[in-house]
């Protein structure tokens, strides 16, 4: 293990013979040693609140502020125990409290961790915390927690990640695809493809060493397989990100149609909130309003636009030209028609919503079905029904049909069955690593076919090592760790 004083520079923790590197910059190291402490629980009054603990001393510095029911001390006691007592602060008691204790290294750290149950008083809270600084304690920054299981190896860089993602999961298919990460689903697929790169880097490099007794160790067919394999690997995973990344942030859903069509009531009838004003005056939404749905486990992010029509205001305007950028920025559309409008208008208006609507999946809503009599709602069934399979009647006002509209948005959004074992890439970085490692192996193929020198196949193979390896943090930088970690939420 080499350290550097220079806290810009890194030290390496692990090369192999492939010269393959872990490195992780020093100041993360250099600030390890302290006690760090924060809120874990959200912010506001609740029935109870955790206060979290972790550091080398840690159980030491909690028995300096807590006094247990029974003689022992927490220093004294078991590892993954709870012990019931109170926080004494200038000789008083100010809150009933359970202490739960882990020592290191199995705690969520990897280190001597403590978490202290209080009642959710924010007076009690920031008093023990206080308490806490007081006896010799940081505040942890955000993700420091998660920051320190990932540098004490208990999770690799992609399952720290995953952490953040379970947090923030708001459906049933965000929630399965953290946890899927978190158990280390994707980290074990990359442990296997680096094992392959590495077993066949380490021959073609045992041949260099031999190159003037012309002795092949890696036999190429088999390298050609093995490459070939890999490619097929990591484009799947490269490519389930563009359903990843819909299950993570939401299917985007652009309402649109002419003013007073009635876009503003679906949209707060599909809420159950009163989201956008409602009037009768035209042009009243002039700008886009967004806001998450959840059906069926699956997450649909509703755009509210301004109404498409000819008109002189500046501001009208500048809010229908971001109704089209909507348009091309959503994987659906919902037109929505006055039911009881002309099939002519609806017609004129279809030749400005098709030619902007095209790859995108279109639903026709005729909308205020309870101002028309049956007859015409038969005929409206016709109307431009060669060019828009998806058609649905409704009242949003009175919320008829929208629970078939929502099985329609689900069926349009045609995302199949994520299970438990599926791997599914939700993270950017994680998709522009896999893209780079892709280019790499690519070139490990070519080279192959153009039959080309082992140092030059090395070094593709070891590339494509190394962006792999960047997912799951063996190779980490300081700009890489801080982004990460600044995103997560203070206690965790």
């Amino acid at each position: 293990m080499k350290y550097f004083t220079n806290p810009h520079l890194y030290f390496s923790i692990l090369r192999n013979k492939c010269n393959f590197e872990i490195v992780i910059p020093i100041h993360f190291i250099m600030h390890r040693n302290n006690i760090i402490t924060a809120i874990s629980t959200p912010a506001g009054i609740g029935g109870i609140a955790i206060i979290r603990l972790s550091g080398e001393g840690s159980i030491k510095l909690a028995d300096t502020i807590f006094e247990a029911k029974g003689d022992k001390k927490l220093v004294d006691q078991k590892p993954n125990t709870i012990h019931f007592g109170n926080i004494i602060k200038d000789e008083c008691v100010l809150d009933e409290v359970l202490v739960s204790i882990f020592k290191a290294p199995h705690s969520f750290t990897g280190e001597d961790v403590v978490e202290i149950s209080c009642h959710g008083s924010l007076f009690i809270q920031q008093n023990i915390l206080q308490l806490l600084i007081s006896q010799g304690a940081s505040l942890a920054q955000p993700g420091e927690f998660t920051q320190r299981a990932f540098l004490n190896g208990k999770m690799d860089l992609s399952q720290a990640e995953s952490v953040a993602d379970l947090i923030a999961s708001s459906s049933a298919a965000t929630h399965r695809l953290a946890m899927n990460q978190m158990r280390g689903g994707f980290s074990n697929k990359l442990i296997e493809l680096r094992t392959e790169l590495l077993n066949f880097v380490s021959l073609i490099e045992l041949e260099l060493d031999f190159s003037e007794e012309d002795v092949e160790f890696a036999n190429r067919s088999k390298l050609k397989e093995a490459a070939l394999y890999i490619e097929t690997h990591i484009q799947k995973l490269a490519d389930s990100f563009s359903l990843g990344n819909v299950v993570k942030t939401g299917i985007p859903v652009a309402i649109i149609g002419e003013t007073n069509a009635g876009k503003s009531t679906l949209l707060n009838t599909l809420l159950h909130e009163e989201k956008a004003i409602v009037s009768e005056i035209h042009g009243t939404t002039r700008d886009v309003i967004e806001d998450t749905i959840n059906i069926e486990g699956l997450t649909f992010r509703l755009i509210d636009t301004a109404g498409i029509r000819d008109t002189t205001d500046e501001i009208e305007t500048i809010g229908i030209e971001r109704t089209f950028k909507k348009i091309e920025q959503a994987n659906i559309i919902l037109w929505l028609v006055d039911a009881g409008v002309a099939d002519e208008h609806i017609l004129d208006l279809a030749n400005k919503i098709l030619p902007v609507t095209e790859n995108k999946k279109l639903i026709l809503v005729f909308n205020k079905v309870d101002t028309i009599s049956p007859e015409r709602k038969t005929k409206k069934e016709y109307l431009l029904q060669s060019q828009i399979s998806d058609r649905i009647f409704i009242s949003a006002k009175y919320d008829q049909g929208t629970k078939e509209l929502e099985q329609t948005l689900l069926e349009a959004a045609n995302i199949p069955e994520i299970g438990e074992q599926d791997i599914i890439v939700t993270n950017m970085r994680h998709y522009e690593a896999l893209e780079k490692a892709l280019i790499a192996i690519q070139r490990v193929s070519e080279g192959l076919d153009l039959n080309i020198s082992g140092d030059f196949l090395s070094q593709d193979i070891r590339e494509c090592m190394y962006y792999l390896g960047e997912i799951a943090g063996q190779i980490s930088t300081d700009d890489i760790l801080g982004n990460i970690f600044s995103k997560f939420c203070i206690g965790k």
